[in-house]
């Protein structure tokens, strides 16, 4: 951005004589410099932008004021927003670049409305994925607290779609054909919806925002509200989980695809559930149906996109085919995931007690591991194993099935026992000639990084001596130049 005397630089060049762009750093500068700056915007556009900034500004400090107060009488829902504000994840969730274009920062109401405003509305959105790597809006639905759809809109897009996610949106393209509703239109019906102080409702809101370029400062996530009882904070429960562990029911049936309304709803169910039942923060983790199929199969996720699928088969051992996962909606576009799909379940659960790493639990609770393994480049990486069930429903395949596996074989019992003996002790002995191969050359790496220390101790202490022998230098010619000044003065 640039006034009407220039950017920054050029500007303090002709404002400060004195010291001019020398010292350009904003913070050092007085405030009335600062606003002579600002008073150097004159159009209309970067007015815009600014009044965005000064909003956005003016939310972030409402917040934080709020946080250093607690009310006493402080009502249910302002409790839940509160509890959102203050999740550990929320400053990295809701830090949204609002003051770009296209954003739209939602105004705060007067003060004495802010304390007893309790209006709430839930919003969720569905995305697709552009031919430029953005995602884009293709449709909102939002209710109020009572359930009343309060919108319900396909959004055109405005850009040439690459993948319009069908089985996990439930959007085509000939859903599009007729389309006419914009981004703009949808910010500006939401901005009515959103006046007053009304609080949006959601879960994993971060996202919904993100799509809709709001920033709005009073909000409930659903996802920060609840948490499991066996995991960290930051293991955020799904809808779906949490509507079987709250309300009793499934949003949707595995293989679905989402139903914006449906989800709206739900997030909604679930604060009204915690507000007049006074629902607890801790829950359960869920027990999740899986079929024999996809017992079969490990998730490999958090894949740096860098990493060509090919490379996956280096990650685990076995015998396995790679299937690419269709990406989520709402899914960080420098990662991807992947299936491991095994002969057989027992194939899948040998494989994932061979991989080494760090063990860990997902959000339903679910068994993973973060593992590191060594691409053809030379170069490691890391990525998450994760088992498609919770251990308990490992144990339930069925031991028929089990049996017919051992029989299509055609091998013993015992020998296949020992056969998987042999299979276990070759990879374990692999595994442990990689690591000590890796050790061996982490020790050389750090021969070198001691050498390197060395070399410069000794550059150091030689420069030490330097010094030493300057300063004796000077001292010597400070005596000579004294005596040299006493000795005219007597002559005088």
């Amino acid at each position: 951005m640039k006034g009407n005397k220039g950017d920054w630089k050029q500007f303090l060049n002709i404002y400060d004589k004195k010291f001019g762009a020398s010292l350009s750093d904003p913070g050092k500068r007085s405030n009335d410099v600062l606003t002579a700056y600002l008073k150097t915007f004159d159009k209309e556009d970067d007015l815009k932008v600014l009044a965005k900034v000064v909003q956005c500004h003016s939310n972030r400090q409402a917040v934080d004021q709020l946080l250093k107060t607690f009310p006493e009488n402080e009502s249910p829902e302002q409790t839940l927003v509160r509890s959102t504000l203050e999740h550990p994840q929320y400053p990295l969730d809701y830090s949204f670049p609002s003051h770009e274009q296209d954003w739209v920062v939602s105004k705060r109401g007067k003060k004495s409305k802010a304390t007893i405003s309790n209006g709430m509305v839930a919003v969720d959105c569905e995305m697709v994925l552009c031919e430029d790597g953005s995602e884009a809006l293709v449709k909102v639905c939002v209710v109020d607290e009572n359930l009343q759809v309060k919108l319900d809109e396909l959004v055109n897009p405005r850009k040439k779609v690459a993948d319009y996610r069908t089985e996990i949106t439930g959007v085509s393209a000939s859903d599009l054909d007729r389309v006419t509703c914009t981004l703009a239109d949808i910010q500006k019906r939401l901005k009515k919806l959103l006046s007053g102080e009304t609080i949006l409702v959601g879960h994993s809101l971060c996202n919904d925002l993100q799509a809709l370029k709001i920033d709005h400062a009073r909000v409930i996530d659903t996802a920060y509200i609840f948490k499991y009882s066996d995991g960290p904070i930051f293991r955020k429960p799904s809808l779906n989980n949490l509507c079987k562990s709250v309300l009793g029911y499934e949003v949707r049936k595995p293989g679905s695809p989402h139903n914006c309304l449906d989800d709206a709803c739900a997030a909604m169910k679930l604060v009204l559930a915690k507000i007049k039942r006074e629902i607890g923060d801790i829950i359960p983790p869920v027990q999740e149906d899986v079929c024999e199929v996809n017992m079969a199969k490990l998730l490999l996720h958090r894949i740096p996109i860098t990493v060509p699928s090919e490379e996956l088969h280096n990650a685990i051992p076995g015998n396995y085919t790679i299937e690419v996962k269709q990406p989520s909606v709402k899914a960080q576009g420098d990662k991807y995931s992947a299936f491991a799909i095994f002969k057989n379940p027992q194939e899948a659960d040998q494989a994932y007690v061979k991989v080494q790493g760090n063990k860990e639990k997902d959000s339903s609770g679910r068994p993973q591991k973060l593992i590191s393994f060594k691409l053809s480049k030379g170069i490691f990486t890391d990525l998450y194993v994760r088992k498609m069930a919770q251990d308990d429903s490992c144990a339930q395949v069925s031991s028929k099935r089990a049996l017919e596996v051992e029989e299509n074989s055609g091998v013993h019992k015992k020998q296949k026992t020992d056969q998987n003996i042999e299979e276990e002790m070759v990879a374990d002995l692999s595994q442990c000639c990689d690591h000590l191969k890796e050790i061996e050359r982490l020790k050389q790496e750090q021969q070198k990084v001691s050498e390197q220390c060395c070399d410069h101790l000794k550059e150091i202490e030689g420069l030490k001596q330097q010094l030493k022998n300057k300063e004796f230098e000077i001292s010597t010619l400070n005596k000579i130049v004294s005596k040299y000044q006493g000795g005219k003065k007597k002559v005088k």
